[in-house]
């Protein structure tokens, strides 16, 4: 329903749906409290029993069906979730550090935060907003120079007086400079030097850049060229003979889809399954599941498309693999290795009668080969038949079943961190599986069979 755990509470005391499956019927309070349902959560999580309640979906409809099928034909796709914490800029991620490092020390100490922070000289970050207490013009770059110089000033400074407190315990010393090793990893990723001391924001955005304080592994991310995100990738492997998703997966938003696949594959060896097709878009293919695919496994992905203008493209020359050979348009053949450049000699180019054709290069005619050109190969070839085309569509479904669930997890994460956002994607899978299981005809036994 998309609610807290707060009002669960709630309507379990006022909603009498909500007692008649909970069988508490007219109970006047709730039978367990919120902290039964953070507990249970995080049991669920410390266990992998999430991961088990998908595994009892498909063991419930291999029953209904009456069988279990030892081969898999799935299709794996993703979609963008975007993270549950506030996004800031360079600035307000250095206060929003600071301040949570002076409310650790605060709530020990048993002091208001305002009058701690006027202690350690950091009074600027309890501020409603930091760029208001600043109060500075941001559209003058020696402005905004100045307060990054500040604000890294402040957190020096801070730095030196915690080393200074003795009444405070080891641990609450730690968790504070926890954060403050935050701020300076901010400062690392997002600031320069300049010669003349003065800071400055570094222009482009380093690798692997923090976004958020309060959920680490939010990451800048991007589905295409124009649609951008900022939190993770939710990935779902579906069942395309069952109709049920088999295995989901979460990823920080700048890592390549081509990740998830090891977790996606130790998902599916719980399940006892053999992979044998699988139906992909193209971010997939450097993925371990085909990298290091069996000879058994079919992998079905639209190609790369091959262009070189007017020109002979590279389906226009011929891959002998059984002799290693790549044989021109003009037959002239040398010898390749995938993952290799192969160079048609300038000599034979420049006499050949399809000279204008191919090249104008001088030193002769240069043809890439992939690392997994054989793969490519195969890709190209189904793709130029009616029944490669059909295969290539039954992927669609798996963009319906992503579409479903993002129906009902929204496209905001409900939690912070990636394992507690892979809990809930695997908790909507389970959804999603019992309306598939609910919707499936259940299979009529032969008395024959039964007989038999």
């Amino acid at each position: 329903m998309g609610i807290g755990d707060d009002e669960v509470i709630e309507e379990l005391e006022m909603d009498r749906r909500w007692q008649l499956v909970l069988n508490c019927l007219d109970e006047e309070k709730a039978p367990f409290s919120k902290a039964t349902l953070v507990r249970f959560r995080a049991a669920l999580i410390s266990k992998g029993l999430d991961r088990r309640l998908i595994e009892k979906t498909v063991e419930m409809a291999e029953g209904r069906q009456g069988f279990c099928p030892r081969y898999l034909r799935a299709a794996l796709d993703s979609s963008p979730l975007w993270g549950a914490a506030r996004v800031e800029d360079t600035y307000n991620l250095l206060s929003h550090a600071l301040r949570k490092a002076l409310t650790v020390m605060a709530r020990v100490s048993e002091k208001e935060l305002a009058t701690l922070a006027a202690e350690a000289g950091a009074s600027m970050v309890v501020a409603s907003s930091l760029k208001a207490s600043l109060d500075l013009d941001w559209d003058d770059p020696m402005a905004k120079a100045e307060a990054l110089g500040h604000i890294l000033k402040v957190l020096e400074e801070v730095e030196s007086w915690l080393n200074k407190q003795t009444s405070l315990d080891r641990a609450t010393v730690e968790a504070a400079k926890e954060h403050l090793e935050t701020g300076r990893q901010i400062e690392a990723q997002d600031v320069e030097w300049e010669a003349d001391g003065f800071p400055k924001l570094k222009k482009g955005v380093a690798k692997d850049r923090r976004i958020a304080i309060e959920d680490e592994e939010m990451r800048h991310g991007r589905k295409s060229r124009s649609q951008r995100f900022d939190g993770y990738k939710r990935h779902v492997l579906k069942d395309l003979d069952l109709g049920l998703v088999r295995a989901v997966g979460i990823t920080p938003g700048n890592v390549p889809e081509a990740n998830v696949t090891a977790a996606i594959a130790a998902d599916l060896q719980q399940q006892k399954v053999v992979l044998q097709e699988l139906h992909i878009d193209r971010a997939y293919l450097s993925s371990s599941l085909v990298r290091e695919r069996s000879a058994d496994l079919t992998i079905i992905c639209k190609a790369w498309p091959v262009r070189n203008g007017s020109r002979f493209h590279k389906s226009a020359f011929t891959l002998d693999w059984e002799r290693g050979l790549i044989h021109c348009p003009n037959q002239v053949q040398l010898p390749f290795t995938e993952g290799k450049v192969v160079r048609f000699p300038g000599d034979i180019c420049a006499q050949c009668p399809l000279r204008e054709r191919c090249t104008t290069s001088k030193k002769g005619r240069t043809v890439s080969i992939h690392p997994d050109e054989k793969l490519l190969a195969e890709l190209r070839q189904r793709q130029t038949t009616a029944a490669g085309r059909a295969q290539l569509r039954e992927r669609v479904t798996v963009e319906h079943s992503l579409a479903h669930i993002g129906q009902w997890q929204g496209d905001r994460a409900r939690y912070f961190g990636s394992r507690k956002n892979l809990f809930d994607l695997r908790r909507l899978a389970v959804v999603h599986n019992l309306h598939v299981i609910a919707r499936t005809p259940k299979r009529q036994t032969n008395p024959v069979e039964v007989m038999t």
